[in-house]
């Protein structure tokens, strides 16, 4: 008979195995890979987005970053980026208690040429927080690091976005 000890050693294998066996797999850099040789971010170099989707395409390494739009065989383009913060809820005295921080993003790809490879997509984001007078400074702190894990998370889901919608291919591409 298993001993307890033996038995705990085998659960975490045998978890495993029946993952492995089902097709799982984690998600990572070689899950996004995109449909474009190049791409050109039309996006200020110090923007946020832009640095975190630097990063995630050099990872992918099958996409080439471009610093001319016109050498790029894509162009993203950001259409919109609304960051709002908004009292969600007060205590008796009329304090602030909780906010909710909400990104709201838009984006396109379109060619050189500016045909539209992939119609505008909007990506929204929720988070809410709780306030505290007695802790402003940490709270400062705890909303800088939301807007940034938002950030990463807008990305990803723009990453993903890009690598599942297909370009268009127009009628008189498929002729030649």
């Amino acid at each position: 008979m298993l001993t307890r000890r033996r038995l705990l050693t085998l659960l975490p294998a045998a978890g495993l195995l029946l993952t492995a066996g089902c097709g799982f797999r984690l998600r990572g850099a070689q899950s996004a890979k995109l449909p474009y040789q190049s791409l050109h971010i039309a996006l200020p170099e110090t923007a946020d987005v832009r640095i975190w989707l630097e990063r995630y395409i050099n990872a992918t390494g099958n996409t080439e970053l471009t610093d001319n739009p016109l050498e790029a065989e894509a162009i993203f383009q950001q259409v919109a980026d609304q960051r709002s913060k908004t009292i969600l809820s007060v205590n008796a005295q009329g304090r602030v208690r909780e906010y909710r921080l909400q990104l709201i993003y838009s984006f396109r790809v379109i060619t050189p040429e500016g045909k539209v490879l992939v119609a505008p997509n909007e990506v929204n984001l929720t988070r809410d927080i709780a306030f505290d007078d007695s802790n402003v400074l940490a709270k400062d702190l705890e909303e800088s690091l939301l807007w940034r894990d938002m950030t990463s998370d807008l990305v990803n889901q723009v990453m993903r976005r890009l690598a599942i919608i297909k370009p268009k291919v127009t009628k008189e591409e498929d002729e030649d």
